[in-house]
């Protein structure tokens, strides 16, 4: 199936958006916000000023960001036609709003935001060398909530669309909107997708993971989050292939089988679906090649959905998604060429 055999909002993805706000300092602009080189944090008081003084820089960088709409660029820089994905989070109706919703549909991405009062949601990428200090502020983002979904526009969205994917950001801000859209594709055998995205979602989260996991097609992770998803959950093993039998293996409520997809940086893809595990080698970079691996994983959940709402082979979904995350590595931030080079 070729691309222009997408039909529009193909698949829905939710998360919470931010705009990232990119530019080279030095290490004394680090210690003024008290922030650490290759670190990510949560913005605290102290760090509110630096959305402002960023902007102002000359080198200064605006990217459509957060995990979520990451990934639903990366889907739309593979699939080269507008508005396959659509995303929904919630923004402010500000400037940085007015940026993020410029670039996230410069990407080909259709948002459907919903807007709140506080201000937009913002992180700080400040780069040092080869280095890069994260700082989220998720201000209007964490006020998505399920009844932007549930009216009628955005209703009719869901019901067109055959995919959904969410992040596990999107059960720390509403987990009524995962729910929903997990149970609706449950319901009309169409596939759900969920991200661990992060060690500390899985122990904050975990019951609602365990509750919604019965509706989940396709789990993504990386090896850090199996290690903790076998720790929260008590497994007898956390050996990585063990975990994604274990979780694919689980009950799923409409009596299909899922599949676990499990990233392990330079090492093998594990992919389980049923009683077949498969593992997919990784072309190798040299370490010159390597810029900056933040963005990385999202890229690969980009790639891989690419192709598989094409409905093409396991094989390709993970050759593209490995593409589309070692393009992203070899360039600051979650960004990419102009045109994908990808061959099946």
């Amino acid at each position: 199936m070729a691309a222009d055999g997408l039909k529009e909002n193909s698949i829905l993805i939710i998360g919470n958006p931010l705009l990232d706000i990119s530019a080279v300092t030095d290490d004394q602009f680090l210690q003024k916000y008290g922030l650490k080189a290759n670190d990510a944090i949560l913005a605290s008081e102290q760090h509110m000023p630096i959305y402002e003084e960023l902007s102002r820089l000359n080198n200064v960088e605006y990217t459509a960001g957060g995990s979520a709409e990451n990934a639903a660029r990366i889907l739309q820089w593979i699939v080269r036609k507008p508005n396959v994905a659509v995303f929904m989070g919630c923004i402010g109706r500000d400037k940085f709003g007015e940026v993020l919703e410029q670039k996230a549909k410069g990407d080909g991405v259709n948002t459907k935001y919903q807007y709140h009062s506080d201000p937009t949601g913002t992180c700080a990428v400040v780069i040092t060398g080869h280095n890069r200090s994260l700082c989220a502020n998720l201000s209007a983002s964490k006020h998505f909530n399920v009844d932007h979904i549930k009216n009628n526009e955005n209703w009719a969205i869901v019901e067109q669309a055959q995919y959904y994917y969410a992040t596990c950001y999107a059960l720390n801000v509403s987990f009524e909107s995962v729910e929903i859209l997990a149970k609706h594709a449950s319901a009309n055998n169409k596939v759900f997708s969920l991200n661990l995205s992060a060690p500390y979602l899985i122990t904050w989260h975990k019951d609602q993971i365990a509750s919604v996991l019965e509706f989940v097609d396709i789990l993504f992770g990386n090896e850090t989050e199996a290690a903790q998803f076998a720790k929260e959950l008590n497994l007898p093993s956390n050996d990585i292939k063990d975990v994604a039998k274990h979780i694919s293996g689980l009950p799923k409520a409409n009596g299909t089988q899922r599949m676990v997809v499990f990233t392990q940086g330079v090492n093998p893809v594990i992919v389980v679906k049923g009683n077949e595990l498969k593992e997919f080698s990784v072309p190798a970079l040299e370490p010159g090649e390597i810029l900056d691996t933040n963005g990385a994983g999202d890229a690969f959940v980009g790639g891989f959905l690419a192709q598989y709402i094409l409905k093409k082979p396991l094989d390709t979904c993970v050759k593209c998604g490995t593409y589309a995350a070692q393009e992203v590595i070899r360039r600051s931030g979650c960004t990419v060429p102009e045109k994908p080079d990808f061959h099946e």
